[in-house]
């Protein structure tokens, strides 16, 4: 009974495969309207989004205050093991004194 199953599993495995591969390679072969469809998607969806994503993020830091926030010196923040190979050692590569603050406290108190 188990031998039978097998073989007819087999056979049906054995058919479809053919078929399955044809009908793949008949859709990965020149077919234009797919290049036409994600010529459209990237005009008329993708290039729109990233510009309303612009004007969204444009329009919000016109008006946006940034706080300081209070200066804790959390004895597991700021580690400086060794000093950096820029500047004085002490400031991060990117560093703003209004906003990051060194491990003794901001710059401009």
């Amino acid at each position: 009974m188990a031998a039978s199953a097998a073989s007819l599993l087999s056979r049906l495995q054995s058919r479809a495969a053919p078929q399955l591969g044809r009908s793949l390679a008949s859709h990965a072969h020149g077919e234009e309207g797919s290049a036409r469809l994600w010529k459209a998607l990237t005009f008329f969806v993708a290039l729109p989004g990233v510009a309303v994503s612009m004007l969204n993020v444009f329009l919000k830091s016109q008006h946006a205050e940034h706080e300081r926030p209070e200066f804790v010196a959390y004895p597991h923040l700021r580690i400086r093991s060794k000093p950096f190979p820029w500047g004085d050692g002490n400031h991060t590569l990117f560093h703003n004194s209004h906003l990051n603050p060194l491990p003794t406290g901001y710059e401009e108190d």
